[in-house]
């Protein structure tokens, strides 16, 4: 069973959507999808520079459009039906919940451009950041984050967990971290993932409440505990929630296993789940689609679950 996993924030660089609409017919979708988001997405995702698209409300809209260009091609020429399954990461999920039918593209990004503006917004009222933290024991580490009042925001799998809160609880934890852990800060704009976003989950619930999903034609995981979702409705609603808790990919990956998983292939910008897989999915093969070159190697992927 292949499945299709979709990457979250981070993972966008300058100019990575640059090779993908080369062709006409590719650009002109991006247009659209960018009018869906209220995003000029041709311009930042071929001009802007690290700082603009690192900016929640520009970076979130990127990522799923990148994922919803690289579906279309994955799925092109029949393959689709070699799809075995399919999950995203944070955001990620709304690109995995339009892959599973859940949401059309264009609701998907409507969900996903007000998604970032107002979790850029929530981020804005307090000062806060995030840190990976790699390597420990995760129950020591539990300890510890509570003792200096970090909250853990992604279970990553692979020896990962990426911490939130106030600056000086970051710096805390990174002075006392525990021998052999590396505790690394992210760029990112606040505390995703924890209470600080709550004010985000009202706005995201609202525009939530305008779309009509259908019940997924693709098994889909959540983030929310790893379980595998049959109606679309709850994991719109579990996709609206997981923006102020945990993001559980530990546990998608524990499901992957347990379902039979027998290649991974991540969309663009892709690179973040793969590197997971190989520590947290060992033996399992994995492709980053992140350049049309890639996907010459996926379709192999697939043609082999034929």
């Amino acid at each position: 069973m292949i499945v299709v996993v979709c990457p979250g924030q981070g993972s966008q660089t300058p100019g990575f959507l640059e090779p993908w609409i080369a062709d006409a017919g590719v650009r002109a979708r991006l247009v659209e999808l960018g009018e869906a988001a209220g995003v000029d997405l041709v311009q930042h995702g071929t001009l802007s520079d690290a700082d603009t698209i690192r900016d929640t409300a520009v970076a979130q809209p990127l990522i799923v459009a990148a994922g919803l260009l690289t579906l279309d091609a994955l799925r092109a020429d029949g393959r689709a039906e070699r799809i075995g399954g399919i999950a995203g990461h944070s955001v990620g999920e709304i690109t995995a919940a339009a892959g599973a039918g859940i949401l059309s593209p264009t609701d998907a990004m409507r969900i996903v451009g007000e998604r970032g503006r107002a979790m850029a917004d929530a981020a804005a009222l307090t000062e806060t950041g995030m840190s990976a933290v790699v390597g420990g024991d995760q129950a020591e580490l539990l300890a510890l984050f509570d003792e200096v009042g970090v909250i853990p925001a992604n279970y990553n799998g692979g020896g990962q967990i990426v911490v939130a809160g106030a600056p000086e609880a970051l710096a805390a934890l990174a002075e006392r971290a525990p021998r052999g852990v590396r505790v690394i800060p992210l760029q990112v704009a606040g505390a995703f993932h924890t209470h600080y976003m709550q004010p985000a989950v009202e706005r995201l619930a609202a525009v939530a409440a305008t779309v009509t999903p259908a019940d997924p034609v693709l098994p889909i995981w959540t983030n929310n505990d790893g379980s595998r979702v049959t109606s679309g409705a709850r994991f719109v609603e579990l996709l609206v929630g997981q923006v102020s808790s945990p993001v559980r990919w530990d546990l998608d990956m524990e499901a992957f296993a347990e379902a039979g998983v027998t290649g991974i292939i991540e969309v663009a910008p892709a690179g973040a789940l793969t590197g997971l897989a190989k520590r947290g999915l060992k033996g399992v093969p994995a492709v980053a689609v992140k350049t049309p070159d890639d996907l010459a190697a996926a379709y192999e992927l697939l043609d082999q679950a034929a």
